[in-house]
């Protein structure tokens, strides 16, 4: 069986806001890649949004979808942060954070109230972005001397490898990534050939 090589996400920003009984919920949906980018956009969030009661947010990070967070920010439990969360389950996306703002409008909501709030305004912002299909690849380094130059070319423009870097000085380098289920052949046809050393250096 083979693995699940491809992964959702969205390919921009988008923007949606609902209103109720005078409270606005502006839901800000970003496309990411780690923990540490989600961290400095929820700082330019509440910097930019300083005058706002609540910014709550969620993310799923990894073509895994195995890191996530989910953040109420004051509001009742579970009525702001597994709402957002539960859109981007329900689109079934990954590296991505959505973030709600809300500003109050005097009239308390009720947790019904807040859950569809959020709810809503996640789905305003999914509702409008390009939701995008993106592969799982792995990330080699081939070293190999001037003899094997054509053969490793040749697998890399047939099998329409991607070249990160090259490096053609004393011994030629090439860093490329290749689509997680055509790895394994991959490897195999370099690492077959003379004087071609092969090495694994990551996922992404």
């Amino acid at each position: 069986m083979l693995f699940e090589d491809t992964y959702k996400t969205i390919d921009k920003i988008t923007e949606g806001v609902f209103k109720d009984r005078g409270s606005k919920f502006i839901a800000f949906a970003y496309p990411i890649t780690t923990e540490e980018e989600a961290k400095k956009v929820m700082a330019n969030v509440r910097k930019e949004y300083h005058d706002a009661c609540h910014h709550c947010f969620a993310y799923r990070i990894g073509h895994d979808k195995l890191t996530w967070r989910a953040n109420d920010d004051g509001e009742p439990s579970g009525t702001a942060g597994k709402p957002i969360f539960n859109q981007i389950l329900s689109n079934d996306l990954t590296n991505i954070l959505v973030v709600v703002v809300r500003y109050f409008g005097g009239t308390l909501l009720g947790v019904p109230g807040l859950i569809n709030a959020y709810k809503t305004a996640t789905q305003e912002a999914l509702n409008i972005a390009a939701i995008i299909t993106k592969t799982v690849n792995d990330v080699y380094e081939v070293t190999f001397g001037y003899p094997a130059m054509n053969s490793i070319m040749k697998i890399i423009k047939d099998k329409g490898l991607e070249i990160i870097t090259t490096d053609f000085a004393i011994d030629c380098k090439v860093i490329f990534k290749v689509r997680k289920n055509d790895s394994g052949h991959i490897y195999e046809s370099m690492n077959r050939l003379d004087s071609v050393e092969i090495k694994f250096l990551r996922v992404e």
